[in-house]
């Protein structure tokens, strides 16, 4: 049943006639006639008895006048419910993110999400950054925020931030001694690196390959902080980014080599996001305008 045809049948049966009802609903009389004809013929009903200039309701039209009443205001509550939610979001965001991603970039944003948004609930997860790609493909999350690899679709990915690593030593290695290094002094030495099947190991271990250098790997680990730790006390060379690096480690700048390592988010292209993820999403592409 069409709303605007039961909008007309309510509006008849209150004001008492066609005219009456035409005013209220800013109609002419023909528009709600017709209107309550095409009602009446979906319902294979007479709804009203015109008794000269009078207008009352058959039986049909009794039974179905408080039915009507029931889906106008159901109606109603529905559009005011989604007009709240536009105003006023909440539902549930569901997130994967890498550890050191979610540790290092998020923490700003999620507070801005949380009072602009007190009423949305969140469903973080925590895990490897191919393992968040595979999380939104599959439908187990809406948003993944992580390093960014090869993106096909039906996933679809987009640059929030630019985030090179540099080759980083204890102050004490032998490598810290060298005036400049190559990748060649570099590869000489071991390494401390995620596993070989992240986004990561796979742009430090492309450099060298290109160059026709392997890599002598002493352990992995995908804790970016523990790879940190490591690389302080002087059991191996890592590449790092930025956000760790500091004192206790000293940066092996190499001329003509870059490590450039990307950041952003994931979605499913075919998936209608949530308005909860819609405004996280906006947050981050805000914070890609400005960085």
């Amino acid at each position: 049943m069409d709303w605007a045809n039961l909008t007309a049948f309510v509006a008849v049966a209150d004001q008492g006639g066609f005219s009456a009802a035409a005013e209220s609903l800013h109609l002419t009389q023909p528009a709600v006639s017709k209107r309550i004809a095409l009602l009446e013929e979906s319902l294979r009903a007479r709804l009203f008895d015109r008794l000269g200039r009078q207008v009352v309701l058959t039986e049909a039209g009794r039974l179905l006048l408080p039915r009507a009443r029931q889906i106008l205001a159901e109606g109603e509550a529905a559009r005011r419910a989604l007009q709240d939610l536009d105003q006023d979001i909440g539902g549930r965001l569901s997130l994967a993110t890498s550890h050191h991603v979610g540790l290092h970039r998020l923490p700003a944003l999620l507070r801005r999400f949380t009072a602009q948004h007190p009423r949305a609930a969140l469903d973080i997860r925590f895990m490897d950054s191919e393992q968040a790609y595979n999380q939104v493909l599959q439908g187990e999350v809406e948003v993944a925020v992580t390093t960014l690899g090869p993106t096909e679709a039906p996933l679809r990915s987009a640059l929030v931030w630019h985030d090179p690593l540099q080759f980083a030593v204890a102050p004490d290695h032998p490598l810290a001694r060298l005036p400049k290094a190559t990748l060649a002094d570099i590869a000489a030495h071991p390494a401390v690196l995620p596993d070989p099947n992240t986004f990561t190991h796979r742009i430090v271990a492309q450099t060298f390959a290109r160059r026709g250098l392997a890599l002598q790997v002493r352990m992995t680990t995908n804790h970016m902080e523990t790879i940190k730790m490591m690389v302080s006390v002087g059991l191996a060379w890592s590449a790092l980014p930025h956000t760790l690096l500091d004192a206790q480690v000293q940066v092996l700048p190499v001329p003509g080599v870059q490590l450039a390592r990307r950041l952003g988010y994931v979605v499913h292209g075919g998936r209608t996001l949530s308005r909860a993820a819609q405004a996280f999403v906006g947050l981050l592409e805000e914070e890609a305008s400005s960085s």
